[in-house]
């Protein structure tokens, strides 16, 4: 299968493909007029690694899932330790999403969102002073 119907196949853009084959995350054989061809299993890698990107993992993380995906003698803990460790990523990343939104939602309610030029979202985003909420 070329890299258009692999494309399709797999729902991921072609120059997605090529870029995993250049990372080495697959390796679809060549064809003697040098055109990629995708064999099903290497259909069953993009798939994964797509579902697996989807989910945030990293390259280096996608490239430990196919390593444990294809050994058929893995443990499954191995596994588990993996997406618990990306689990608690997502749970750092969540805590500092929280802490900018609370941020900026208190630089929002400190606006009086008036025609006056001094503005203390502005003025928080340059560090100049502490603000009080707008009452």
């Amino acid at each position: 299968m070329n890299v258009k119907d692999a494309a399709w196949a797999t729902g991921l853009p072609s120059k997605t493909l090529r870029y995993y084959e250049d990372v080495g995350l697959v390796a679809p054989a060549r064809a003697a007029n040098g055109y990629r061809v995708y064999q099903d299993s290497d259909l069953h890698k993009l798939a994964f690694v797509g579902r697996a990107r989807s989910l945030g993992f990293s390259l280096d993380d996608c490239r430990a899932l196919l390593s444990l995906y294809e050994d058929r003698s893995r443990a499954s803990a191995d596994v588990k330790a993996l997406a618990q460790d990306h689990v608690a990523q997502i749970d750092r990343k969540l805590a500092e999403m929280t802490a900018i939104k609370s941020e900026l939602q208190r630089l929002v309610s400190a606006c009086h969102g008036d025609d006056r030029p001094d503005c203390p979202i502005v003025e928080g985003l340059a560090g100049e002073k502490k603000m009080k909420p707008a009452a």
